[in-house]
């Protein structure tokens, strides 16, 4: 799905969501910042970039973009959606980043928006999770401008082998949520 574009209120700046690719990299390092990676367990090493960046490209469930404003096509962020395992069922889980300069505008809720409705489109399963750390106020705005919906406090695994307590947000991808 190229091209996914999402505006929330009057004169709201529109974000257009392009499917990862080759030159996307560099985003992937910006990202990749203490700043940036503070609630997901710090910055990763560049053989874990790289290869994380191999998978964002790699045909599979799931995809990942580049968020970009709709109008003149600046790149502000990262979203995507991907595949969980989550209590014995099959789920999309997303997640986003904004880069620090672009924050405070509403551009992860269009973001998050736009990502939903791919997932939607993809038509594999019924829900979409996120998981933000239950101290990560942004993200959890994010969650609930967005349209999902809380369901309580868990323990969760990221990046593997470590743990933080997060909140569980879900979609119901079938009901339109």
């Amino acid at each position: 799905m190229d091209g996914v574009d999402e505006r929330t209120g009057a004169g709201g700046e529109r974000v257009r969501l392009v499917p990862w690719a080759e030159g996307d990299l560099w985003l992937l390092r910006r990202t990749n910042s203490p700043e940036m990676t503070a609630h997901l367990g710090g910055p990763e090493s560049e053989e874990r970039l790289l290869a994380r960046h191999r998978r964002y490209m790699e045909p599979g469930p799931g995809r990942m973009y580049r968020v970009t404003l709709a109008d003149g096509g600046e790149t502000v962020g990262s979203v995507g959606y991907w595949e969980r395992t989550w209590r014995d069922a099959e789920v999309w889980e997303t997640g986003w980043g904004v880069l620090p300069e672009f924050q405070g505008r509403g551009l992860a809720v269009r973001a998050a928006r736009a990502v939903r409705e791919a997932a939607r489109a993809a038509g594999t399963h019924r829900y979409l999770h996120a998981f933000p750390g239950v101290d990560h106020g942004a993200s959890n705005a994010v969650c609930r401008g967005a349209g999902f919906t809380l369901l309580g406090q868990v323990d969760f695994e990221y990046p593997k082998g470590h743990w933080i307590r997060s909140n569980d947000w879900r979609v119901d991808l079938e009901r339109g949520d």
